[in-house]
C-alpha cells in the first residue's frame, strides 16, 4: 500500500518521487523502545532525519548566462525564415543557436540538482550562548547587506545590452527553449496560472502588458502568438504560455504555436510537457527542425539518449554541432555508470552518474533515482535519504518517453525497481512486494525485475514465518527462519536485528550483539538494534559498553523514561565493578534547590557526585542555561543537580567565592574536582558526562 492508503498500482508514476521523499518519514515505522524486555522482534525502521526533511530545493543563482538576445547566444543573429526540409516557413517560431546548457537556476526549477551539488546534511545547533559577560543594552546585530541578484533583470523599457534596439524588422521566430530569459528563479508577472486556466494575471510595470490583455481577447491567433513572443522575450514565461494557450484554441493545428508554447513550458521548467507539445508540432510537420531540435535538448536533459539521437538526425537536416557534442558526453558517462553498476562498482556508478547530470541529463529522474540506489548498495541509507529530495518528478512525457530503457529496462519500471529496495532496506516488506510488482506489470520480460520480484517475495516470507514463530515463543526456529531470509538479502538490517532478539530470548548474548552489529553497520542510526546491543551488553555485565549504547539512546531519545531508567542503573553497575562505594542512589529526581549553607553542605557531602548550579534570576546567561540544567537532570539520573541563587542566599555565595554568573561547581564525595564559568552547552555536558561514570 502507498502512505495514501492507495495500492502502489493505483498511484501514478507522476507521484513516485514525492513516494521517495515520503519513504523514510513514516511516523508508523517508529521503534517501540517501551519493552526493554524486546517483546516483538520486529517494527518497521525509521531512520533518524540527519537534517530537515524537504520535498524540494531552493537555490539562488548568482550568475546568469543572458546576452540580452531573443534569438539565442549571439546578439547578432539574423531572425529569418526557417528553411525546413519540407520547405515551410513557420514564421511564429524565433530561428537561432540551439539550446544551450541550462544553468544552476533552471536545473532546480526543473526538478534537478544544479552542478556540483552535494547532499544536504542537517545543521547541528546546540541551543546554548556563547560564554559572554553580560553588558545590559540592546541586542548586537551583523549589518544587514544589500544583495542585489544578477541576471535578466531589465526594468520595464530599458535595455541592458547594446545593440539591441537595432532589431531586424523581420517576424520574431520563437527561439530555442532554453532561452536566456528569467535565470535566477527571477519571474515577473502574477501567480502562475495553473495549467488550462484561461487567463493571466499581468504585474505592474510588465512592459507591454496592456498589448497582451488585448491579445487575449484577440481572435487572431498570429496577434496572440506575437503577443506571447513580446512576453517570451522579456522572461515572463507564464504570461507567455498562457499567450500560446490563446492561440492554439484559436488555431489548433499550428505548429509552431505547440513548438512556441514548449518553449515556454521549458523556461519555465516543466519539461514533460515541453515534450509532448513538441511532439504534437512534429506530428502535425513530421519535417519541422526547430521541433526537432527541441525534442533532442529535452529528451538530453531527461537522460533519453535514443530519444534524444532520433530527434536530432533528422533526414535532410544538419545536426546543431553544440547539442550533438553534449549529447555524446551524457552517452559517454551513462554508458560507463551502467557498466559500473552491471559489476557492482557502486562508487564509480555514483561518479559517472554526477557527471551526466553535469553534461546536461539535468533533470533525469532515472539518473537521480541510481544515485539512491548508489548509496542503498554502499550502505549508506542516510545518503540515499538526502538524495532523494534532488529527484524530479517524474510524470509520462509522451509516446517515445514510455518505451525509453534505462538500464536495460523500461525508464518508469526503474522507479519503481529502486522503490522497491528501498522499502526491503526500511523493513516494509509488504510494500517491496507491491512497488516490484508494479515494476514487472511496466517491463514483464526483464530479467533484473524478475529476480529482484522472486528475492523479495521469498524474504518477505521468511520475515512473516520468523515474526510468527517469535510470537509462538518458538525463537530457534525463528532465528531459522529470519536466517533464511538473511541468505536470500545478506544486507538486510531488519532481519539481522530480529535475529539478534531471538538470540536474546535464548540467552544468547553474545551472537545478539554480532548481529546488532551487523544491523549498525548496515544501518548506523538503527535505533532498535542499538537499544538490543546494549541489552545484551548488559545482559553480559560488560557495563562499559552498555553505559556507551544507552547515552547514545539517551541523547537521541531525550524524553523516553524507560532508556534513561536503563541508563541509570547501567551507570550505577558500572560504579560497583570498578569498586566504588554506591550509597543511596535513586533513579530520576530534580534539580535541588539550595537555599541555607548547612544545607549545601550536608548536599555536596553526600555520597557520589553533585553538580552545582551557581545562579541569579537577573542574570540572563544563567537564567538561558537553566532549562539545560533540567536536561541534564533527566539525561544523567547518577548524579545529584544542585542550584543556589546567590542573591537569595548571598552567604554561600562568598563562602564559595562565586564573583561570575553562572558557574558550575563539581563535588565528588564532598570535595570539589571541577569549577566552570560560563559554559556553552557542550562544555557543561562534557563535565557532566565525564563524571557520570
Amino acid at each position: 500500500m502507498s502512505h495514501s492508503g492507495k495500492p502502489i498500482s493505483e498511484v501514478g508514476l507522476g507521484a513516485v518521487a514525492d513516494r521517495f521523499r515520503e519513504t523514510l518519514n513514516c511516523d508508523s515505522n517508529k521503534p517501540d523502545f517501551k519493552e526493554l524486555d524486546l517483546g516483538s522482534p520486529v517494527s518497521p525502521l525509521r531512520t533518524r532525519r540527519s537534517g530537515p526533511a524537504g520535498s524540494g530545493v531552493t537555490t539562488t543563482s548568482s550568475s546568469s548566462s543572458s546576452s540580452g538576445s531573443v534569438s539565442g547566444r549571439n546578439a547578432n543573429n539574423q531572425l529569418a525564415k526557417r528553411a525546413d526540409g519540407a520547405g515551410n516557413n513557420h514564421s511564429g517560431e524565433l530561428s537561432g543557436s540551439s539550446e544551450s546548457s541550462p544553468t544552476a537556476a533552471e536545473s532546480v526549477r526543473s526538478g534537478g540538482a544544479p552542478r556540483n551539488f552535494k547532499p544536504g546534511h542537517g545543521r547541528s545547533d546546540s541551543g546554548g550562548a556563547h560564554p559572554l559577560i553580560y553588558s545590559g543594552g540592546g541586542s548586537v546585530n551583523s549589518p544587514s547587506v544589500n544583495v542585489f541578484p544578477t541576471g535578466n533583470i531589465c526594468p520595464s523599457g530599458k535595455l541592458l545590452k547594446t545593440g539591441m534596439a537595432n532589431r531586424s524588422s523581420r517576424s520574431d521566430v520563437l527561439g530555442s527553449g532554453m532561452g536566456n530569459y528569467g535565470h535566477g528563479s527571477i519571474m515577473r508577472g502574477g501567480a502562475a496560472p495553473k495549467s488550462g486556466d484561461p487567463g493571466v494575471t499581468y504585474s505592474k510595470g510588465n512592459a507591454g502588458c496592456e498589448s497582451a490583455k488585448r491579445a487575449m481577447s484577440s481572435l487572431d491567433p498570429e496577434e496572440v502568438k506575437q503577443a506571447g513572443n513580446d512576453q517570451y522575450k522579456r522572461g515572463h514565461f507564464r504570461e507567455a504560455l498562457s499567450l500560446y494557450d490563446r492561440a492554439i484554441a484559436l488555431s489548433p493545428g499550428n505548429a509552431a504555436y505547440h513548438s512556441n508554447r514548449a518553449a515556454a513550458l521549458t523556461g519555465l521548467g516543466r519539461l514533460p510537457e515541453a515534450v509532448r507539445e513538441c511532439e504534437e508540432a512534429v506530428r502535425l510537420d513530421p519535417g519541422y527542425g526547430r521541433a526537432h531540435q527541441r525534442l533532442a535538448s529535452l529528451y538530453r536533459r531527461l537522460g533519453q539518449v535514443e530519444n534524444a539521437r532520433r530527434h536530432l538526425f533528422v533526414p535532410g537536416q544538419q545536426p546543431d554541432p553544440a547539442e550533438l557534442q553534449k549529447l555524446l558526453e551524457v552517452e559517454k558517462h551513462l554508458s560507463k555508470c551502467s557498466d559500473a553498476r552491471r559489476i557492482g562498482d557502486w562508487r564509480s556508478a555514483l561518479r559517472e552518474g554526477d557527471a551526466a547530470i553535469a553534461a546536461g541529463a539535468d533533470s533525469s529522474p532515472q539518473i537521480f533515482t541510481c544515485r539512491v540506489e548508489a548509496h542503498l548498495k554502499l550502505h549508506q541509507l542516510d545518503d540515499a535519504e538526502s538524495n532523494l529530495s534532488y529527484i524530479p518528478k517524474s510524470e509520462p512525457s509522451g509516446q517515445s518517453s514510455s518505451q525509453a530503457k534505462f538500464f536495460g529496462m523500461l525508464s518508469e519500471a526503474y522507479l519503481h525497481f529502486v522503490l522497491a529496495q528501498i522499502e526491503m532496506a526500511l523493513g516494509r516488506f509488504e510494500n517491496a512486494v507491491t512497488a516490484v510488482e508494479k515494476a514487472g506489470q511496466i517491463d514483464p520480460r526483464n530479467v533484473e525485475v524478475a529476480v529482484l520480484l522472486n528475492n523479495v517475495k521469498m524474504v518477505a516470507r521468511a520475515r512473516a514465518r520468523g515474526n510468527d514463530l517469535f510470537k509462538s515463543e518458538r525463537f530457534t526456529e525463528a532465528c531459522a527462519a529470519y536466517g533464511e531470509g538473511l541468505r536470500l538479502d545478506p544486507s538486510n538490517s531488519v532481519l539481522y536485528c530480529n535475529r539478534a532478539a531471538c538470540y536474546y530470548k535464548l540467552g544468547m548474548w553474545e551472537r545478539s550483539v554480532d548481529d546488532c552489529n551487523q544491523a549498525l553497520y548496515i544501518q548506523p542510526n538503527y535505533m532498535k538494534a542499538l537499544l538490543r546491543r546494549a541489552a545484551s551488553y548488559s545482559k553480559l555485565e560488560r557495563w562499559v559498553d552498555a553505559v556507551r549504547d544507552y547515552e547514545l539512546l539517551r541523547r537521541e531519545l531525550p524524553n523516553d523514561n524507560d532508556v534513561a531508567e536503563s541508563l541509570f542503573h547501567a551507570q550505577v553497575a558500572l560504579k560497583k565493578s570498578r569498586g566504588e562505594e554506591v550509597y543511596n542512589m535513586k533513579f530520576g529526581g530534580e534539580v535541588e534547590d539550595i537555599s541555607g549553607l548547612e544545607q549545601f553542605k550536608s548536599a555536596i557531602s553526600s555520597p557520589g557526585v553533585s553538580i552545582v548550579h551557581f545562579k541569579a534570576a537577573t542574570n540572563p546567561l544563567s537564567e538561558q542555561i537553566s532549562p539545560f540544567v533540567d536536561t541534564l537532570c533527566g539525561r544523567y539520573p547518577s548524579l545529584s543537580f544542585l542550584k543556589v541563587d546567590v542573591e537569595q542566599s548571598p552567604t554561600i555565595a562568598s563562602v564559595e567565592n562565586v564573583r561570575i554568573l553562572p558557574t558550575f561547581k563539581i563535588y565528588k564525595n564532598g570535595s570539589r574536582v571541577k569549577e566552570i564559568i560560563c559554559p556553552t552547552r557542550e562544555v557543561l555536558e562534557s563535565s557532566v558526562r565525564h563524571y557520570s561514570f
